[in-house]
């Protein structure tokens, strides 16, 4: 998947650059892979990408974004011969036509709610502590989290009281710098950190994203 993705940011942006007559960036933002524990979590995750745009209010429905695999998954357009929606719908019934219906109800219930993202580990992972305890050699290599061990990510990990003392509080630039330390160093989810702190957790997502 890596491999594809560096492929499409770069040959294929390149010919479409030169086909368009254009320059830069085509997609925004890096790549992101995450290691997901459960079926549910890889439910919520195809949740959040057919829902994307209507986040970004590009489309008030999802079925209204004819690029994404939504429509095919609920039975509205055709499916493409790459797309298997199978394991996805019997989540949800072994009857088709139910399993669309809910489907379709599932993910609209997602609409203004929070994102998979404030439940991310690292930015690495979807899961448990103890599922991301046992992957504890791909958080290391993983480029955005620092070398640490074990014992210290989990047992001896500091109290977020401890890591926003007062003095960090009051100065958004230190502040700022441990929610990235709270989140990559000792995998303190966004959700705890914005609960901690009295902010709405878009705001320690914005963050962690602007620090990146």
């Amino acid at each position: 998947m890596a491999v594809g993705m560096r492929q499409l940011n770069g040959v294929y942006t390149q010919l479409f650059n030169k086909l368009h007559g254009r320059t830069g960036h085509l997609f925004q933002g890096r790549y992101k892979s995450i290691l997901i524990q459960k079926d549910s979590h890889l439910l919520e995750v195809s949740r959040y990408v057919v829902l994307n745009p209507v986040r970004a209010k590009m489309i008030a429905a999802p079925e209204a974004w004819k690029w994404s695999s939504y429509r095919a998954t609920v039975g509205s357009d055709r499916l493409h011969p790459c797309l298997t929606v199978g394991w996805i719908l019997g989540q949800f019934s072994r009857k088709r036509s139910k399993a669309e219906q809910e489907y379709r109800r599932f993910v609209n219930r997602g609409i203004g709610k929070e994102t998979i993202w404030t439940d991310v580990r690292g930015q690495a992972i979807l899961g448990g502590e103890e599922f991301a305890d046992k992957l504890a050699d791909h958080l290391r290599k993983h480029k955005r989290v620092q070398e640490f061990p074990k014992s210290q990510r989990y047992v001896e990990r500091p109290l977020l009281e401890k890591l926003f003392t007062d003095t960090v509080v009051r100065d958004k630039h230190k502040r700022d710098r441990k929610i990235a330390e709270a989140v990559e160093k000792y995998l303190y989810s966004q959700r705890e950190i914005a609960a901690h702190l009295g902010l709405h957790y878009t705001s320690v997502s914005r963050i962690i994203n602007d620090r990146g």
